[in-house]
């Protein structure tokens, strides 16, 4: 787990981070009087998050520093780096699904924090992703990211081009 020296923690976030050369999430489905709305970044991070029992904002400022500092993302050299050393995009996608747990041919998500909890720190995390990359202040270069979002409690449709899965599971 991330940051944590005791094996034994139950986590209370999960994240998928992987790498992308180009990543595009439907926000809002096409509909007879509207087309469908979509966010997108060029090169950076998509980010899945998942909120587990037991979370609070208490955890939130752990992981956006965590998630723009850790060094996942293949530089042009081959080297990898930050997202904060790109500079680069980041789009986070809720993903309830990550917290749940196989029971025979099911899938079942009693481990996840209720939807209303959910909403409120996703909504959280998501604002201090953007502060944090607007302000630099979890940034070395303070070269900027581009945070990008995806809308809670909704299907989405993601499209993501990557030069490889590279693709991470970090717990909290």
């Amino acid at each position: 787990m991330a940051g944590r020296s005791d094996c034994t923690t139950v986590p209370v976030a999960r994240t998928v981070v992987q790498q992308c050369l180009h990543a595009r999430l439907q926000v809002k489905p096409q509909d007879e009087h509207q087309p469908a709305q979509w966010v997108q970044i060029e090169r950076g991070m998509v980010v899945y998050v998942c909120f587990l029992k037991g979370a609070t904002e208490d955890i939130l400022p752990k992981m956006v520093s965590t998630l723009l500092n850790v060094r996942l993302c293949e530089s042009s050299s081959g080297k990898l780096v930050s997202l904060a050393e790109l500079p680069g995009g980041l789009l986070v996608v809720p993903q309830a699904t990550l917290g749940g747990k196989a029971k025979g041919r099911s899938m079942q998500y009693h481990h996840n924090v209720a939807k209303e909890d959910g909403l409120r720190l996703y909504g959280r995390f998501v604002a201090l992703c953007q502060q944090a990359a607007g302000a630099g202040c979890h940034l070395r270069h303070n070269t900027g990211v581009d945070v990008q979002h995806g809308t809670y409690g909704n299907r989405q449709v993601l499209h993501v081009q990557t030069n490889g899965p590279h693709t991470h599971l970090l717990e909290f």
